[in-house]
């Protein structure tokens, strides 16, 4: 749906560390979407549970504030995304996007998981 481009630094790290990451944005791989700053953050969470923050924003976006959680979840693990987001006028444009995003991105994760993480099958 998104490529999302390493800019600074190339390649992106094997591990997201603290800190900014430049990106370029293309949609369907062809739409040029611009440049996004990656703003990673590991927020301190209740005890059992991660969490992963992006506070990225770009020359379009003022806010995007996107929160991954991971906790336990009986025998599994809950994954959660939470996005805040400000575009001014195209808020509601650019949280549809967003939303149908996270859609198919959480799609695409069930797939894995079914596939016992064979990422060629995906």
């Amino acid at each position: 749906m998104v490529e999302i481009r390493p800019v600074r630094p190339d390649p992106f790290p094997a591990t997201w560390e603290v800190g900014d990451y430049s990106v370029s944005m293309v949609w369907r791989g062809v739409i040029p979407l611009g440049r996004q700053t990656i703003r990673i953050s590991y927020p301190e969470a209740p005890s059992g549970t991660k969490h992963l923050r992006d506070n990225g924003h770009s020359a379009m976006i003022r806010r995007w504030d996107h929160l991954i959680a991971l906790e336990p979840d009986g025998s599994g693990t809950r994954y959660t995304d939470r996005v805040a987001i400000d575009a001014g006028i195209l808020t509601l444009p650019v949280a549809r996007f967003a939303q149908s995003f996270y859609a198919h991105r959480q799609l695409r994760w069930q797939k894995l998981v079914e596939s016992g993480f064979a990422y060629e099958a995906g």
